[in-house]
């Protein structure tokens, strides 16, 4: 009769502390089908991470969703488009949102994702109160998503809107006016005027808006004294 193996003594607690430090996702999920023991394991490991990064896998609404689910901790979600066939979707950002985790996350990182609109970012953001750093840039969100954020993100610390060129000066009035904790906004690739720069700076003075180019036409004599 063969013995059981040495590995197989491991605990639970033991196995899933081991799986915390496999960043791959396919490896993660090779190791779950080993046997029921590995995959509870591994479903414990999730539950003990602070920062889960999807960027560079190919992602689905399904497998990212499930993977957020069992992140009880999570305080970091990067869901960000690095490759082509990523298909987050709104129905997704829903799901997701629906994570017990949500409300503690301080970071989101919406980079790129295409296939989302201002319903499924709303739907996340709406749930996310503890949020201090988020990216939203590279995608096609407009005044709707930033005027989310200024209801639910009191916290917000940072916020990238590279490239977000359907939003207007009406929202990032409304953004700077209710999250008085922003520090920096990444406006590169915007279509707002320049006007719209002196209107924040009057709003929060010491607010940096990046890149610093963005300000080279601004008359000194404009801006806010601080």
């Amino acid at each position: 009769m063969v013995g059981e193996a040495e590995i197989d003594r491991l605990p639970i607690d033991l196995l899933s502390h081991i799986f915390v430090l496999i960043t791959s996702f396919t490896d993660l999920a090779q190791a779950r089908s080993v046997c029921r023991k590995w995959k509870q394991g591994v479903k414990q490991s999730l539950g003990r991470r602070e920062s889960l990064s999807f960027a560079g896998w190919k992602m689905d609404d399904d497998s990212t969703a499930r993977l957020v689910r069992y992140a009880y901790c999570l305080k970091e979600l990067d869901i960000s488009r690095s490759r082509w066939g990523c298909q987050i979707s709104d129905s997704g950002l829903y799901r997701i949102s629906l994570a017990k985790c949500i409300s503690n996350l301080t970071s989101i990182s919406l980079w790129g994702i295409t296939g989302i609109t201002d319903k499924g970012v709303g739907q996340l953001i709406s749930r996310a109160n503890s949020l201090q750093h988020l990216n939203i840039g590279g995608t096609f969100i407009t005044d709707e998503s930033l005027y989310a954020v200024a209801d639910s993100c009191p916290h917000l610390k940072t916020i990238v809107l590279w490239s977000c060129r359907h939003v207007t000066e009406n929202g990032l009035l409304v953004l700077v006016n209710s999250c008085r904790k922003l520090e920096s906004i990444n406006l590169w690739g915007t279509r707002v005027p320049v006007d719209c720069f002196i209107a924040l700076l009057t709003i929060s003075p010491a607010l940096k808006i990046k890149p610093v180019g963005l300000l080279l036409n601004v008359d000194a004599s404009m801006l806010p004294v601080v």
